[in-house]
């Protein structure tokens, strides 16, 4: 035998060793995590209101330039009943007919009130500062501050059902994971992908224990009792975070109150970019989290994401390749079992999120795509890394320095 089959060899075997330690160990976290959602609570369910939840509600919706997307959550706000007290827009200054399309709102339903926030304050980035500037103008008599985004689809019962749910697990803070809505094919491939690397990072939805920093959110819809937004001075700890839902929601949680993240896929829908290059390009920017991670959790996340969800797919193709070659030892069998094992739970994965994903009729060819959407594991981490490593410099049409 040459002195290159053996090199190779040693080499081979080393790479399939250090992959069992590695992986070995990234698969026992991802495993402790994943398995906390056989005892999650289960998904909310839609709910009529109590006469106790009368005007408890104030609701906020940030807007910028949303005339395109703005309907369905106002229709959806406005089915909402006597708990919601107040909806507040608080638009941007948009130049694309927003404002009138919730002046028509407000027309049939007195709850409405536009409002334009002040120019951005050095330091603020712009969602934050409208969710604090309609926290600020909301009635003190609401014992809850509702953030809506405005591409959301409010289902009748939300409002009800997300307060009874903080009720009784007596959350300080609580946010709903939503059902996405999606159309091109390549969002079907793409988005499924990015929406696992914060399922491996993270609890699932309904999971009630997490320390302060693993705590999850979603501004998307995110409810705060009042009180405890007087007592963090409302959005301000979150001024310049693009993360600005995890970022608060953790910061409540170092306070020592209590914050939650539930399933609401049956009480919220979201259609959220337009496309899979909307898709890489804008939420892939801040699905990092670092403004609300600190740089060993990032760093730890990172190497999380490459064993377990970027690269199993290539070791498995590569790995396989070299046992084919007669490279027959222990070490990279079990190294090519490991990889097939997070494949398959990769794959299996997909039935656990497939209901957090509508479909009608029109969709149901590009929706295909979702099953072959662990193809784009090692793509979704990638945007990850690039996210990462780079400060956004423009959000929602507005440009930061």
């Amino acid at each position: 035998m040459s002195s290159v089959p053996v090199l190779l060899t040693d080499v081979v075997g080393a790479i399939s060793l250090g992959l069992l330690v590695f992986q070995g160990t990234a698969t026992l976290i991802l495993l402790s995590r994943l398995i906390k959602g056989a005892i999650r609570r289960p998904p909310l369910k839609p709910q009529s209101p109590t006469p106790e939840q009368l005007g408890t509600v104030s609701v906020v919706v940030p807007t910028l330039n949303e005339v395109h997307r703005i309907d369905p959550c106002l229709q959806g706000l406005s089915q909402q009943s006597y708990e919601v007290r107040e909806i507040l827009v608080i638009d941007s200054h948009s130049q694309d007919g927003t404002q009138e399309r919730v002046k028509t709102a407000a027309r049939s339903d007195p709850r409405f009130r536009l409002m334009t926030d002040d120019p951005l304050p050095s330091g603020w980035v712009g969602r934050p500062w409208a969710l604090h500037t309609g926290f600020m103008n909301s009635s003190p008599k609401s014992q809850w501050v509702l953030g809506i985004d405005a591409d959301t689809q409010p289902q009748r019962g939300l409002v009800a059902s997300l307060i009874a749910a903080a009720e009784e697990e007596g959350y300080d803070m609580v946010s709903l994971s939503p059902q996405f809505i999606l159309k091109d094919a390549g969002e079907w491939w793409l988005q499924p992908a990015l929406l696992i690397t914060l399922l491996y990072r993270f609890d699932s939805a309904g999971v009630r224990e997490h320390p302060p920093e693993r705590v999850m959110a979603n501004g998307q819809c995110f409810l705060s009792r009042r009180s405890v937004l007087e007592q963090l001075d409302g959005y301000s700890r979150a001024a310049s975070s693009f993360c600005d839902d995890v970022t608060l929601a953790r910061q409540a949680a170092q306070q020592g109150f209590k914050v939650g993240f539930l399933d609401g896929a049956n009480l919220i829908r979201v259609r959220m970019y337009e496309g899979i290059k909307e898709t890489w390009t804008e939420w892939g920017r801040s699905l990092d989290l670092k403004d609300a991670s600190s740089r060993s959790q990032l760093w730890g996340d990172l190497a999380l994401l490459l064993l377990t969800q970027g690269l199993p797919l290539g070791l498995f193709i590569l790995l396989g390749s070299f046992w084919r070659l007669g490279y027959d030892f222990v070490s990279l069998e079990l190294a090519i079992a490991l990889n097939l094992g997070l494949l398959l739970i990769r794959f299996g994965l997909l039935l656990a999120i497939y209901p957090s994903y509508y479909r009608d009729r029109p969709v149901l060819l590009s929706s295909f795509l979702f099953w072959l959407s662990p193809f784009a594991d090692p793509l979704a981490v990638l945007r990850i890394f690039l996210s990462a490593f780079q400060k956004p410099k423009q959000w929602r049409g507005r440009v930061y320095q």
